[in-house]
């Protein structure tokens, strides 16, 4: 487990059902993955890859398929996958904990049953590539002398992983990042235009949100939130190695619904662990600039735990705490 991580003492499923006509023969129907989003976009992008890794070296005897739920930032979807059965499973993210946390839904990752971390791709600041910044900390030493000087892009929404990123290096730096100037954009290609076109300073988005831009040299990506640098990009810098103690992988996982048989939560792990082995996962991972992180469901468990309290503190420090 990486270093960053808090050491916790792993925590057995509580409340798991006993009933035995639901487990003796499971799995016995089709297995459905739920993108709480439409078609397109990261997680509706991960069930997919869920579905084919699954197929793909034959893993599972049943079919699998992938069902859209999208709305009101994946609370349509999970609320959908507690009224079903353990042959569902639906892909999550921080936001499930984020906005519980800002009191923008009553759903909890205490809600659901963990069953794995898959992958995580990695935020970063960027800026255009004509201004002086040679890194994040020239941003962020502006940012400490005068914190309106400099206008930050953000997208889908405060709150959201690319901004808490933010504020935690900012945090980090001894900025109060309530004084900050942050403009809200509705997607990381908005951003970009608002970027390229003048309209922001500095914006901050995925790693791959930046690499086209990158690669032609029209954007500077200054500062990533990994713990070493990236082999696809091994000259941009991390916040750690330039003081800031913040590490913030933008993850992805997958949970069932609540009250999940032992039995059933063992099937599935035996499936996610030999799933992340297959040529064909690691392919979709190399192909999508994303980073494997995978954890069984009890080292998911301690994880959820961990970035509760984690998000918990990043919230209060943005101002944005109910």
């Amino acid at each position: 487990m990486k270093k960053w991580m808090l050491a916790c003492t792993l925590v057995v499923l509580v409340g798991c059902s006993t009933n035995v006509e639901s487990t003796a023969d499971f799995p016995n129907r089709t297995v459905e993955i739920i993108a709480p989003a439409t078609p397109g976009g990261g997680w509706d992008m991960t069930a997919r890859s869920i579905q084919r890794s699954l197929v793909s070296d034959g893993l599972l005897e049943e079919s699998v398929t992938v069902l859209n739920k999208p709305g009101g930032g994946g609370e349509v979807g999970w609320q959908y996958l507690n009224q079903q059965n353990s042959h569902y499973a639906a892909v999550n993210s921080s936001l499930l904990i984020t906005s519980n946390l800002l009191g923008q839904s009553d759903l909890s990752y205490e809600d659901f049953t963990p069953l794995a971390m898959l992958s995580t791709e990695w935020l970063a600041i960027a800026s255009r590539s004509d201004t002086s910044f040679e890194n994040g900390a020239d941003v962020m030493q502006q940012l400490k002398e005068n914190p309106t000087s400099l206008t930050i892009g953000v997208s889908p929404s405060l709150g959201s992983g690319n901004h808490l990123a933010f504020v935690q290096a900012a945090v980090a730096y001894g900025i109060d990042p309530t004084e900050l100037q942050f403009l809200v954009y509705s997607s990381g290609g908005d951003i970009m235009n608002a970027l390229l076109g003048g309209h922001i300073d500095i914006a901050t988005n995925s790693v791959s949100g930046f690499a086209e831009q990158y690669e032609v040299g029209e954007v500077s990506i200054l500062a990533i939130t990994s713990e070493e640098r990236l082999d696809a990009f091994p000259d941009v810098p991390t916040w750690t190695e330039m003081g800031a103690e913040m590490v913030f992988p933008h993850w992805r996982g997958i949970m069932g619904p609540s009250e999940m048989a032992e039995e059933e939560v063992a099937q599935w792990d035996e499936w996610l662990s030999s799933m992340v082995e297959t040529e064909e996962w690691n392919t979709i991972l190399e192909n999508n600039d994303l980073d494997a992180f995978y954890m069984n469901s009890h080292e998911t468990i301690a994880f959820m735990e961990e970035q509760a309290t984690f998000f918990e503190e990043i919230i209060v420090d943005s101002g944005l705490a109910p």
